[in-house]
């Protein structure tokens, strides 16, 4: 039993950590050269997090059903399975299993809670612009009437790219593909649904600073991802041009959709405009650690299931 607690201890290190190590992970240079691995790391600590607190909860709960953790669980599934429910566990396991069973329900509660409301809005912003907007078959986008300088994508299965007449108007056509490059890459790589965790999060434990600073760090992440494919397609200058130029004329979209100058603008352009080589050991040491973390916490809940198979 000590190993597995020391182990759900280790798991929940993201966690403990708390704010330091995600505004550390946050203020990164390296994370600007490698968005995709530092996303991964980012999925990995707050899934880590979770999980560890989960089951350092079970780890608890299942004490004195067993010296060691898998069977526990395999003897208290094995209880409650034939009607014996949870005898054998005091006031003390009870309230672990409780702290495990809520903190588990109410994450999944938060997260179906911002997955409805989030797709209700993006029903409504698509049936807005398709009231509102014209299709231009030249561009594959929607316009919008408006001087204002406008350029988001609103993702999801029926996508919507929408531009302004008054972004039209602005940018010469080099910038204007680049921008709808960038656009189609948040559609195509279901951004969205990279995001959506760390809103949940956010909305679950809005007084924890960590959820907060992840879910800034991330969405600037996605952005310079989808930039990487607009700059491999059109090069880093017409993309950081009509940052520049777009900076002002954006519109809060409610969080439904990306917009192309909503997010990390500074930082975007001086990423395009002095961009550099990064070490091939950098994103694979962030992998690595990436998978360290997820170890942890991934052997403490899978455990006895693995046992009970065996």
């Amino acid at each position: 039993m000590t190993a597995w607690l020391v182990a759900a201890g280790i798991a929940l290190l993201p966690l403990a950590l708390g704010d330091r190590a995600a505004r550390a992970l946050a203020d990164a240079r390296w994370t600007h050269r490698c968005p995709r691995a530092a996303l991964a790391l980012w999925h990995a600590a707050g899934l880590a997090a979770g999980l560890g607190a989960v089951g350092l909860g079970l780890v608890a709960a299942v004490a004195p059903l067993a010296a060691v953790f898998p069977h526990g669980m395999h003897t208290l599934a094995r209880q409650i399975v034939t009607g014996h429910g949870l005898e054998g566990l005091g006031p003390a396991h009870l309230l672990a299993l409780l702290w495990s069973t809520g903190l588990l329900s109410w994450l999944l509660a938060h997260t179906t809670r911002v997955t409805v409301r989030t797709s209700r809005e993006r029903s409504r912003q698509r049936l807005l612009v398709d009231i509102v907007a014209e299709h231009h078959p030249d561009h594959d986008a929607y316009v919008l009437p408006s001087a204002k300088q406008v350029a988001y994508c609103v993702p999801g299965r029926h996508r919507r790219i929408v531009l302004s007449q008054g972004t039209l108007d602005l940018l010469p056509p080099s910038e204007l593909q680049a921008v709808l490059r960038h656009e189609r890459a948040h559609a195509r790589g279901h951004h969205d649904l990279a995001l959506l965790p760390f809103v949940a999060l956010t909305h679950a434990f809005p007084w924890l600073p960590a959820a907060r600073t992840a879910r800034r760090a991330v969405a600037v992440l996605l952005e310079m991802i989808a930039d990487d494919h607009a700059r491999q397609a059109h090069g880093e200058l017409p993309l950081a041009r009509a940052l520049v130029r777009m900076a002002g004329g954006h519109e809060d979209h409610s969080g439904a959709t990306f917009a192309l100058a909503d997010t990390g603008v500074v930082e975007r352009v001086q990423r395009l405009v002095s961009q550099r080589e990064q070490a091939a050991w950098v994103p694979a040491a962030a992998y690595c650690t990436a998978m360290l973390l997820l170890s942890g916490p991934l052997a403490v809940l899978f455990a006895p299931l693995i046992c009970m198979a065996l």
